[in-house]
């Protein structure tokens, strides 16, 4: 997409169902950074993503600065650990107001409700839609390809209360029997020709809305580009075809 197209792609013309199935990650270590390039991108994305990276460099008051500046924030922790701590890490997380949590579905059932149920507890009270667990299944980057593993810890994310799941974009197919149940969040995708970077299963954004990603992450794909706001532009125009 080229400046002139940016120039007229202004936030009244990015749609709305767009940007809300679009996340940002954050995946730096300088909170100044992370909202610069937030508050760069805000007409692109209606989420953003919190990984390990910025949380441990910030703390857990970077979850609570971007919901008050009226953001969804998604807080990839990825948890996995004894029932109890995890429950508890959850808790403190819902207390902060982030919209979903990421949670190890490997971590297993007891470790999964404890998480659905302190996340829930944390944010008691609070104003805005319910938290939700997002179940990891697969990471993008492993080449593990076990069809029967991910059916059965996509079921198991749906037994225990989670609100969705973390899939690769080709495991969609297999987890369509929980399109219903379960929000399905896909890392990892790329523009055609663009580097894959460290992810191994992959394939275009309108590709993966289209065969059923309820939200997509995006990554590097913009913000470690030269020009991400030319980047969001290229991707939305990606999506809109």
């Amino acid at each position: 997409m080229t400046e002139e197209a940016l120039d007229n792609l202004d936030q009244g013309e990015v749609p709305a169902e767009i940007r809300a199935r679009l996340a940002l990650a954050l995946d730096v270590d300088d909170v100044v950074a992370a909202r610069r390039m937030a508050n760069d991108l805000d007409e692109f994305f209606g989420t953003i993503k919190i990984g390990l990276e910025l949380y441990t460099a910030a703390g857990p008051d970077v979850l609570a600065g971007f919901v008050t500046n009226g953001w969804d924030v998604f807080a990839d922790l990825k948890l996995h650990d004894i029932p109890t701590t995890v429950e508890r890490a959850a808790r403190v997380v819902g207390s902060l107001g982030a919209r979903w949590l990421t949670v190890h579905t490997a971590g297993g059932e007891a470790m999964l409700r404890a998480a659905v149920e302190g996340l829930a507890a944390g944010s008691a009270g609070l104003e805005g839609p319910p938290p939700g667990v997002l179940g990891v299944t697969v990471l993008t980057s492993d080449e593990l390809n076990d069809p029967d593993l991910l059916t059965e810890r996509t079921a198991l994310a749906a037994a225990t209360g989670c609100a969705g799941i973390i899939c690769a974009a080709p495991d969609l197919p297999l987890t369509a029997p929980w399109a219903e149940q379960l929000t399905r969040v896909v890392p990892g995708t790329r523009l055609p020709g663009a580097d894959t970077h460290d992810q191994t299963r992959v394939t275009d954004p309108r590709t993966a809305l289209n065969n059923g990603a309820d939200l997509l992450v995006i990554g590097r794909g913009v913000t470690a580009t030269p020009e991400p706001i030319l980047a969001a532009a290229e991707l939305v125009g990606h999506l809109l075809g």
